[in-house]
């Protein structure tokens, strides 16, 4: 996102203009916009405006849109206990690009409000890692992501109805 400049919008009010960022605009909308890769700084920022949005108000829906290749399983975890905690809906909505971690946060929104525009892709694979080091900490390593493919399926398989077993072989390979 640092690459691009974001755009500004002005709104004229009765005390005169003022500029917002899109991203502050959409928000006082109840709108948030994940739209990068996942790390620790962007669910840090997507958990806060879910968070804020909750304390402003918490029987309105907040719009949860996705464009985003995926990340990393702690970002996605963040912001998926998030999404569940908070105790208004999150309506969750593809809009180019799922992928990965994306995918599952696209997931975890409330049944009934998921949807993908029609152009879009959704993308859902086994979590990858980059293992190194001694045999030990390569065993310690393929542990922790095995237990990460795990908890996946078992969330995957909550929200969409499929048995844990059918997950499993769906996210085997890129499908």
């Amino acid at each position: 996102m640092s690459e691009y400049t974001v755009p500004m919008v002005i709104e004229t009010t009765l005390r005169g203009e003022r500029a917002f960022d899109i991203y502050s605009r959409l928000l006082s909308e109840r709108i948030v916009f994940l739209g990068s890769p996942l790390d620790d700084g962007v669910a840090n920022v997507v958990t806060a405006q879910l968070l804020h949005l909750e304390s402003e108000d918490d029987e309105r829906d907040i719009n949860l849109y996705v464009n985003s290749p995926g990340g990393s399983s702690a970002a996605l975890l963040a912001i998926y206990d998030t999404m569940q905690t908070v105790s208004c809906d999150v309506a969750t909505w593809c809009v180019g690009y799922a992928a990965s971690a994306a995918a599952v946060i696209l997931a975890g929104g409330t049944a009934g409000k998921r949807s993908a525009l029609p152009h879009s892709s959704i993308l859902i694979h086994q979590p990858h890692g980059q293992v190194g080091g001694q045999a030990v900490d390569i065993e310690i390593q393929a542990k922790e992501i095995i237990r990460q493919r795990r908890l996946i399926d078992e969330i995957l398989s909550q929200h969409t109805g499929k048995t844990v077993a059918q997950i499993s072989a769906d996210t085997d390979r890129d499908f």
